[in-house]
């Protein structure tokens, strides 16, 4: 193959049998004129089509089943199956979600998100913060949408506050922009317990300033019922914080089964025991999460150049893959 394009449509230039076009996000308005072009070319004229899932509507907790979206959205997936070379899943748990939803399309599994290593670190001119230096401060960077359970949070946070050990820690969330949510209650309670001194909420964040933040901090918690591998583990893992979410869905492969940073869903005293312990000493395991997720773009790659046959999740055995730790 003579090339990988990242694009959005229209596509400039030429395109050939040799090429290979990559979507990084399946919903791509405007992709039907693929399909509408190649059809009316010779097989060996076509390039090879990849899109990566998001999420999409086969998430029972995605927010185009908030926005009542998925009864279009699913049409969309099939149109998308008819004609693309594969659909790369970020994890074994949304691979299992494409196949109940009877995707026709080859699936691979990348086991990650794209992710720069040495671009995070540059962002804090290479300097980790060591521990002893760091703020004891737990921070939530989910959004704070219902899908992410920030109500979870928020109950910890009284929780730990209201114990010895944990009554002088900084919680927070940390944000791009205004604190926003599809449900108007966790506002409402998040300002409350902000006026109470009980959360800080630190806003309009540049990326930088989100880095220096992290950089400054002991742990990422987060209760998301999907991230479907989640950005923000790889960030904090990479400047020197503990992690701690729950070991639901696509979080055991990304924790590859680490049961120290990972909690029993919903279970408030497996969470706060487990913080406790990660708010004393860096995890022996830090780094190894941020390590893995830097090599996903070379595992697409290696998937587009027909290399990456390990990754396929073709036939009905594509469970066998689950509980083995990837790394």
């Amino acid at each position: 193959m003579t090339g990988v394009q990242t694009c959005a449509l229209p596509i400039c230039g030429e395109c050939t049998g040799e090429d290979v076009i990559y979507f990084e996000d399946m919903f791509q308005p405007g992709i039907e004129s693929l399909p509408y072009i190649m059809d009316q070319i010779p097989a060996e004229q076509r390039p090879k089509v990849y899109v990566r899932c998001l999420a999409q509507a086969i998430d029972p907790d995605d927010f185009v089943h908030v926005w009542g979206m998925s009864k279009w959205m699913s049409t969309y997936e099939q149109m998308v199956n008819e004609f693309v070379t594969g659909v790369l899943a970020t994890n074994e748990e949304m691979v299992a979600h494409m196949r109940i939803a009877n995707w026709t399309a080859p699936i691979y599994n990348i086991s990650g998100l794209a992710f720069g290593k040495k671009e995070v670190l540059s962002r804090v001119n290479n300097f980790v913060k060591p521990w002893e230096e760091r703020s004891n401060r737990i921070f939530f960077a989910a959004r704070f949408d219902q899908e992410k359970q920030p109500d979870f949070y928020m109950d910890l946070i009284e929780h730990v506050k209201a114990t010895e050990w944990g009554s002088n820690y900084e919680f927070a969330v940390l944000s791009g922009g205004p604190l926003r949510s599809n449900n108007e209650k966790y506002l409402a309670r998040a300002k409350k317990m902000e006026e109470h001194r009980l959360l800080k909420i630190y806003k309009d964040l540049q990326k930088n300033e989100y880095y220096d933040i992290v950089n400054d901090s002991k742990l990422l918690f987060n209760c998301a019922l999907q991230d479907w591998v989640s950005n923000t583990v790889s960030e904090a893992d990479t400047l020197g914080c503990n992690v701690l979410y729950p070991a639901y869905r696509s979080f055991p492969e990304t924790f590859a089964n680490d049961h120290e940073r990972m909690y029993v869903p919903w279970s408030m005293t497996d969470a706060v025991n487990k913080l406790q312990t990660l708010m004393q000493s860096p995890h022996k395991n830090q780094g190894k999460i941020s390590d893995w997720n830097d090599g996903t773009i070379n595992r697409i790659l290696d998937i587009m150049l027909g290399r990456g046959e390990e990754w396929n999740r073709a036939g009905n055995r594509y469970r066998d893959h689950v509980a083995g730790a990837k790394y």
